[in-house]
């Protein structure tokens, strides 16, 4: 009960902060960053960027440090779920019981929330003002490479190609390891780029973020 009350507090931070580091919607991109904030309101878990924030804190680094990022990791997995729910791919009308985002906009300006959400999180990673130059680039980097086609997107793409096959355990683990595993991956990564872990414990935990995206998957799937 009390991990859970912890959660639970810990996911009403990421919901407070969202608020600070959403875009604005003002101007002649109004109904996009509209589109953009609907998807990042919608409410979860927050499970990555609270695994960013912990991460980073329980090796000793400042928490502030890593709240950019960690709500960044946040905007590139909303982005990753609307366009999950277009019809060329899962079709889903509901996301957390909410319309989802094609359904209230439509596809085309869905598809550019989800483009708006990935690089708007680079800004905000590029624009940070406590991570060092150095810290800075290896969370891009780290983050570039879990979302896109060694990560999360070649994940996506392995999934959406064994549609309706039997595919052999060390390729599932691999489909996995891509599309759940990688963001959780980076989650737990920043934490400790951003904090400057020691080569041991960086070690350690990435041990425990690898195996902590595979439980996921298979208790989500289950």
């Amino acid at each position: 009960m009390e991990f859970k009350q912890t959660l639970k507090q810990r996911a009403n931070q990421v919901e407070s902060l969202l608020k600070e580091y959403m875009p604005s919607e003002e101007g002649y991109q109004k109904t996009i960053m509209e589109s953009m904030n609907y998807s990042l309101s919608a409410g979860g878990k927050r499970l990555r960027p609270i695994l960013t924030m912990e991460a980073c804190k329980v090796v000793g680094g400042n928490v502030e440090d890593a709240i950019p990022f960690a709500m960044a990791i946040e905007m590139i997995h909303t982005y990753s779920l609307i366009h999950d729910d277009l019809p060329a791919l899962d079709n889903d009308d509901l996301r957390r019981g909410k319309p989802t985002n094609h359904k209230v906009y439509g596809d085309g300006l869905a598809i550019l929330a989800g483009d708006g959400l990935l690089t708007y999180a680079f800004q905000l990673c590029s624009e940070n003002k406590t991570a060092s130059a150095n810290q800075k680039i290896k969370a891009i980097q780290c983050l570039a490479t879990a979302a896109g086609p060694e990560g999360m997107v070649g994940g996506q793409a392995f999934d959406l190609l064994s549609e309706g096959k039997h595919i052999p355990l060390e390729e599932l683990k691999v489909l996995h390891g891509g599309k759940t595993g990688a963001l959780f991956n980076a989650a737990i990564e920043l934490g400790l780029i951003l904090s400057n872990a020691e080569k041991e414990k960086y070690t350690a935990y990435m041990t425990y973020a690898n195996c902590l995206g595979l439980l996921f998957q298979i208790t989500d799937d289950i």
